[in-house]
């Protein structure tokens, strides 16, 4: 099957889709969020925002479906699917949301700001479905700054990869925490353990994109190059079969990589 939209009247900013439900999420530049059926000619919900919104993320709960957003103010909205009805919002932060990733088991929310000296935060997801009136939602910092990237780990769905780098690019290091919650004192509590980290040498080109699988592998890009290296900094291997600067790329599975280069 294939479907396209009406021609919009402003340029789409941000796009996501939900397969298991056939809906697709688009974000333009006035700011308004429509839901798509991948059916029709009409938006089955459209929502204006008060903010510019640089982040989206969909997904399947046992709860039902989930959009969530992430704005230029650094709140995180959170709206039932495909409605669009509102479930919460939160501040996560005082500028703007550039990341926002759910975990696979989707019980983890990860949020980084645009500021590079803010921690990045990891969100119990069951508390921005549910929030508590007059309480914030459970989340935890992750002590590292200057995050540029980060991803789960979908065979170890409590693990999360962040690619920090300095502000000249010339310092890159890979951070990987796993989280866990506990009871302490009656009270439920985040706790992140920084499990492996390293240092990509410095001769080597700043990295760009990243992809973890099994938990204790990396990849990464580095000009024309993939570069396969485990959590604690062992190089696996180097592939060299491209000519020009990998542009994305996408991890299916522990060793198989989809490449588009510029």
């Amino acid at each position: 099957m294939i479907w396209s939209s009406p021609v919009q009247e402003f340029h789409f900013s941000n796009l996501v889709t939900l397969p298991q439900m056939h809906l697709a999420i688009t974000m333009d530049r006035k700011k308004t969020i429509k839901v798509w059926n991948c059916q029709d000619r009409d938006a089955l919900a459209v929502l204006p925002m008060p903010q510019p919104c640089y982040c989206m993320e969909a997904y399947l709960t046992k709860d039902g479906p989930f959009l969530m957003v992430g704005d230029a103010a650094g709140d995180i909205y959170t709206f039932t699917l495909p409605g669009l009805r509102d479930v919460s919002k939160v501040t996560a932060f005082q500028y703007g949301i550039v990341l926002l990733h759910c975990s696979p088991d989707k019980k983890w929310v990860f949020a980084c700001g645009t500021y590079s000296r803010t921690l990045p935060q990891v969100f119990l997801t069951e508390s921005l479905l549910r929030p508590s009136e007059g309480s914030d939602p459970l989340s935890t910092f992750l002590p590292h700054k200057l995050c540029a990237s980060a991803c789960w780990t979908p065979k170890v769905k409590n693990r999360i990869t962040l690619m920090s780098q300095s502000s000249t690019g010339k310092k890159t290091e890979f951070i990987t925490f796993d989280l866990t919650t506990k009871k302490t004192g009656g009270q439920t509590v985040i706790q992140a353990y920084e499990i492996a980290s390293f240092q990509v040498a410095a001769h080597l080109k700043c990295p760009i994109w990243m992809g973890a699988s099994d938990g204790y592998m990396i990849v990464f890009t580095s000009g024309p190059y993939l570069l396969l290296f485990s959590i604690t900094g062992f190089l696996l291997q180097r592939f060299e079969d491209h000519q020009a600067a990998i542009n994305n790329f996408w991890v299916v599975c522990m060793i198989l990589l989809h490449c588009f280069l510029i």
